[in-house]
């Protein structure tokens, strides 16, 4: 499943191996499944992560948290 990067405030960046996506406010930027990205800021910007429960911040299911319903 992919993951989904909506920019709220600021200027956000998304470092891909293919080049660079900049966002504005309010533009959103949906990361394929399985393509390593790098969000990054030059200036404090706020932005909401959509993404699966359970997925990792590592992109590593063996250590992402536990989900106990």
């Amino acid at each position: 499943m992919a993951r989904s990067i909506l920019v709220l405030k600021g200027d956000v960046i998304i470092r891909l191996r293919d080049g660079d996506v900049t966002l504005k406010p309010g533009e959103i930027f949906v990361v394929p499944k399985g393509v390593e990205h790098a969000p990054f800021a030059e200036a404090e910007a706020h932005v909401l992560l959509i993404e699966p429960t359970g997925t990792p911040n590592t992109g590593d299911a063996a250590t992402a948290a536990r989900h106990e319903i």
